[in-house]
């Protein structure tokens, strides 16, 4: 397989060579040898998981990653788009307020305002063990998810997570977007 063309995030290759213990050439020949550039993400993502090395912490994400890289690497997706064609963006901030704080500062601030131009609609709440939420459709711009999750500092890690966009054009001005937002805060 030829580099040309790649548009694989340069800082993901030596992370993965680091966890997996394999060079990138070496993932290159196996997913090559599998047949892989013909698989979904799923069946990609099972020949990841299966080449890891067994001690390795979080092997189903490392598989994720590797699996994306890859498919960056061929062609078959570029930066910013998931496995079903779409584009996403993420912005995030620590901030020093617990959870719950956080998601009622963005409610207080962000939920009934429109963001570059799109209004949110169908807005909910959700609360699990671990985060809190608040989640909207964006018409006409996908969909938003405003996560926030305890610190063990005390903090919050509050994450800003949008779906749906058509192109990869408008990948920049939503993260700018979302972290002039997340500054507000």
């Amino acid at each position: 397989m030829s580099a040309a063309g790649n548009q694989t995030k340069a800082t993901s290759i030596p992370a993965i060579e680091r966890a997996s213990e394999r060079s990138w050439a070496d993932w290159l020949t196996l997913f090559e040898a599998e047949g892989a550039a013909k698989l979904p993400h799923s069946e990609i993502a099972k020949i990841a998981l299966a080449a890891l090395p067994e001690s390795l912490q979080n092997p189903h994400w490392w598989a994720q990653g590797v699996a994306i890289a890859f498919e960056q690497h061929t062609g078959l997706r570029v930066p910013g788009q998931s496995s079903t064609g779409d584009f996403r963006v993420s912005a995030s901030r620590t901030m020093s307020c617990n959870r719950d704080e956080a998601i009622e500062r963005w409610i207080a601030r962000f939920a009934r305002s429109t963001h570059l131009g799109h209004e949110a609609q169908s807005v909910r709440q959700s609360r699990t063990e671990k985060r809190s939420f608040w989640r909207a459709s964006l018409d006409g711009a996908g969909k938003l998810e405003v996560a926030a999750e305890a610190k063990p500092d005390g903090r919050a890690l509050v994450s800003i997570s949008q779906s749906g966009l058509a192109s990869p054009d408008a990948i920049e001005a939503w993260r700018a977007h979302w972290k002039a937002c997340l500054g507000e805060l």
